[in-house]
C-alpha cells in the first residue's frame, strides 16, 4: 500500500493475521491521507464471530471504513467502490494542492491572500482552532457549512460557530488533539438544503519553535455520498432478505398446499380399497349365505310337506356353505393379525417334510417338486398356520404353471443388518428363517405386485380364487413378528419369501396323538358365560349331552354372583368378548373365588387374545369360533381328564 492506492479491497479472512504491518502502514501515512477500506464479511461466516472480529479490528486502524456482507451484487459492490474512489480522489486533489503549497511555502508565506486562494479552492472545510479553541483561520468551505462569512468565524470561540451541542460532541477530539495526538470522528447535521450532511473530522495537531502545542488544524470532508450508499447498501440488504422471507413462506404454503392434496389421495386409495375389500366380502359371503339359507329353507319346506327322507343332501350343503364362510372369516382375520395364535419353537425343516405328500398330491405331474432345506435353527411361529400358509403359496404356484414347470421350497437362516432395514421400515434388523416358495410360472407385472397383498385381490379367472391367500400370508407373516417379500417378473415366475423370527430355544417335539378323552359329565357342573343367545343354545346342549349339568349366564356380574356362591363348579367355558368386562378379566375374578378352576375360553374375534401364550393361564383352553360341536365336546372332555 502507497500513496497512490485507490482503495483496499479485503475480506475478513484476510484480516485473521498478524495486523502489525497494516498498522505501521496507516501510521506512516501522510497526514492528507486516509485511504479507503472495503471489508467484505460473510453472513455466515465459517469461523461464528469472525466478521464481527475482523470488523472491530479493522475500525482500530481507520475511520475510513465501508462494511459489505456477503454474498452482494455487483451493482452493490461497484456502487461501494465508486464512492470510495470519489472520496480518495479529493484527498490526492488535497496532496497535490498541498504539495503545490508546500513548494511554493517560501513564496506564499508572505502572501495569505494566496494561501487563502488555494484554501478556499479546496472542496474541503479548512481552519485553525488555538489552544483557547478560538479560530484563527477558516476557509471559504465555512460558508457553505456553517452558513457564515469565513471573516466572522475567525476571531469566535468553537462554541459561538458549532453551538453548545456541537462543542460538546466535538470536546473530546479537541483536547485529543491539543494533548498532541491526532483526532478522527464522524459527525452529522442539517444541511441548509434540508438535507442531512456527513462529514469527516480530523484535527492534527500544530507545535510552535518551542515544540509545544498551540493549536490544530481542522480538516472536514464531506462523505455524505459514502455514508448515503452505505444506507443505501443496507436498505437493498433488508429488501433482498424480505424477498428470501416472502418467497420462503410462498414456498411453504404450496408444500402444506402438496401435503394436503397428498392426504387427499391417500384418503381416497384408502377409501378405493376399503371399498374393494367390503365389495369382496359381501360378494362372497352372499353366496355362501345363499347356500346355507337356500338349503335350510328347503329342509323347512320338506319337512312342512312330511318328505324328511330327502333332506341330507341339503344339511351337507348348508354345513359346506357355512364351512366355507368359516374359512373366509379365518382368512380375513389372518389379514388383519386378529387370529388366535399359538407360536412356539418349530423345526421349520421338519414341518415342511412333513407336508411333502400333501404338496405332491396338490400339484400336477407335470410339475416338479424340489425340496431345499438349510435352515439351522427353529423359527416361532404356530405350526397350524405356517402350514396353511405353504400350502397357500404351494397352490398359487401351481395355478401360475398351467403348463408344468418347477416349484421349488427352500428354508434357510438370513440376518438382516440395519442398513437392510433402512429402506424396509416394516422390517426389524434381526436373525429370521426363511421359508421361500417359488416356481418357473407366468409371474407378474410391476403393478400386479403393488396389488398382490390386497384382500380380495386377484389374477385369477372369476370363481377360482377369493383373493385372500396371500393377504392371509402377509398378515399370518406380520403377526408373527416377521415379514413377507415378494419377487416376480412376467415369463420368469414369482418367489415368496416368509421371514420369521429366530427361536431362542430348541424346537419342542411334536405332540404325540392321544386317544380321544371321555367325554362323560356325570355329576359336573359347567358355568357357561355368553352373551349370543345362539351360541348359548347350542352349548349347553352340547354339554347336557355329554351329561354336564349346565347354568348358562349372559353377562360377567351374574357369572361372578355364581362364582362366589357355594355351588360346586368343575369348568368355566366363556366368551373373550363380554359387554362390560371380557372373558379374561372374568377369568381373573374366577380363579380369586376358585384357583383351581378349569377354563375354556371361545372366541370369534379378540384382538387382546391374538397370542394365545400371553392370553391364557394355567389350565385354561381356547377353541375359535365357529367350531364343529364334536371338537366343543372332544375340548372339554381333554380338559376335565387332564390333571389340575
Amino acid at each position: 500500500m502507497n500513496e497512490n492506492t485507490g482503495v483496499v479491497l479485503v475480506t475478513d479472512e484476510a484480516l485473521r493475521g498478524d495486523l502489525g504491518p497494516l498498522r505501521q502502514a496507516l501510521e506512516q501515512q501522510a497526514e492528507w491521507s486516509d485511504t479507503p477500506f472495503i471489508l467484505l464479511i460473510a453472513r455466515n461466516a465459517r469461523y461464528p464471530g469472525g466478521g464481527e472480529l475482523a470488523r472491530q479490528a479493522l475500525g482500530d486502524l481507520t475511520t475510513n471504513l465501508i462494511v459489505l456482507e456477503r454474498p452482494l451484487s455487483s451493482v452493490s459492490l461497484l456502487s461501494a467502490v465508486d464512492t470510495a474512489l470519489r472520496a480518495r480522489a479529493r484527498q490526492f486533489d488535497l496532496r497535490d494542492r498541498l504539495a503545490e503549497l508546500n513548494t511554493s511555502r517560501s513564496a506564499l508565506a508572505a502572501s495569505e491572500a494566496e494561501v487563502r486562494l488555494i484554501a478556499d479552492a479546496l472542496p474541503v472545510l479548512i481552519g485553525f482552532i488555538d489552544k483557547d479553541l478560538v479560530y484563527r483561520f477558516a476557509n471559504k468551505a465555512y460558508a457553505d457549512w456553517f452558513y457564515r462569512d469565513p471573516a466572522e468565524v475567525v476571531g469566535r470561540h468553537v462554541g459561538e460557530i458549532v453551538g453548545a451541542g456541537g462543542l460538546a460532541a466535538r470536546r473530546p477530539a479537541m483536547e485529543q488533539a491539543l494533548a498532541g495526538e491526532p483526532a478522527q470522528f464522524s459527525l452529522a447535521w442539517p444541511h441548509a438544503d434540508g438535507g442531512r450532511r456527513d462529514a469527516d473530522i480530523r484535527y492534527l495537531p500544530r507545535r510552535n519553535a518551542s515544540g509545544e502545542v498551540d493549536g490544530f488544524h481542522v480538516f472536514v470532508a464531506d462523505v455524505t455520498d459514502h455514508v448515503q450508499g452505505e444506507e443505501m447498501l443496507r436498505l437493498t440488504a433488508q429488501a433482498l432478505e424480505q424477498r428470501v422471507r416472502d418467497r420462503t413462506a410462498d414456498l411453504e404454503t404450496e408444500m402444506e398446499r402438496r401435503a394436503g392434496v397428498e392426504a387427499a389421495l391417500r384418503q381416497s386409495q384408502k377409501m378405493e380399497a376399503v371399498g374393494q375389500l367390503t365389495g369382496g366380502i359381501a360378494h362372497d359371503f352372499n353366496n355362501m349365505l345363499t347356500g346355507v339359507i337356500g338349503a335350510l329353507d328347503m329342509i323347512k319346506r320338506r319337512r312342512a310337506a312330511g318328505r324328511d327322507q330327502d333332506t341330507d343332501r341339503y344339511l351337507e350343503t348348508a354345513l359346506t356353505s357355512a364351512h366355507r364362510a368359516a374359512g373366509l372369516t379365518h382368512r380375513l382375520l389372518a389379514f388383519s393379525r386378529r387370529q388366535s395364535l399359538d407360536p412356539r419353537a418349530l423345526d421349520v425343516n421338519a414341518l415342511v417334510l412333513s407336508l411333502e405328500d400333501l404338496i405332491q398330491r396338490t400339484v400336477s405331474e407335470q410339475i416338479a417338486v424340489d425340496f431345499q432345506l438349510t435352515a439351522d435353527a427353529p423359527a416361532v411361529a404356530d405350526a397350524n398356520q405356517l402350514e396353511s400358509a405353504i400350502l397357500n403359496l404351494a397352490i398359487n404356484a401351481r395355478d401360475a404353471m398351467p403348463d408344468g414347470g418347477r416349484l421349488t421350497i427352500e428354508t434357510s437362516t438370513v440376518d438382516l443388518d440395519t442398513r437392510y432395514v433402512e429402506t424396509r421400515p416394516d422390517t426389524r434388523a434381526g436373525r429370521y428363517v426363511v421359508i421361500a416358495v417359488s416356481d418357473t410360472g407366468v409371474g407378474m407385472a410391476a403393478d400386479v405386485l403393488e396389488k398382490v397383498f390386497d384382500p380380495f385381490f386377484t389374477t385369477k379367472p372369476i370363481g377360482q380364487g377369493t383373493g385372500l391367500g396371500l393377504s392371509m400370508v402377509y398378515g399370518f407373516a406380520k403377526q408373527s413378528g416377521g415379514h413377507i417379500r415378494i419377487h416376480s417378473q412376467p415369463g420368469q415366475g414369482a418367489s415368496v419369501k416368509i421371514f420369521l423370527p429366530l427361536a431362542e430355544e430348541e424346537a419342542a417335539p411334536a405332540p404325540q396323538a392321544r386317544p380321544p378323552a371321555a367325554a362323560d359329565g356325570a355329576g359336573r357342573t359347567v358355568l357357561l358365560v355368553e352373551d349370543e343367545s345362539a351360541v348359548r343354545l347350542l352349548v349347553r346342549e352340547v354339554l347336557e349331552e355329554l351329561g354336564y349339568r349346565a347354568i348358562e349366564v349372559a353377562e360377567p356380574q351374574a357369572a361372578i354372583s355364581v362364582l362366589k356362591s357355594q355351588t360346586p363348579i368343575h369348568l368355566m367355558i366363556s366368551d373373550v368378548g363380554l359387554p362390560g368386562m371380557n372373558g379374561r378379566q372374568l377369568a381373573e375374578v374366577a380363579r380369586d373365588a376358585r384357583p383351581d378352576l378349569a377354563i375354556l375360553f371361545i372366541t370369534g374375534y379378540a384382538e387382546n387374545a391374538a397370542i394365545r401364550a400371553g392370553f391364557l393361564g394355567s389350565n385354561m383352553q381356547m377353541i375359535s369360533k365357529p367350531f364343529a360341536l364334536d371338537a366343543l365336546a372332544a375340548k372339554i372332555g381333554e380338559m376335565m381328564t387332564a390333571p389340575p
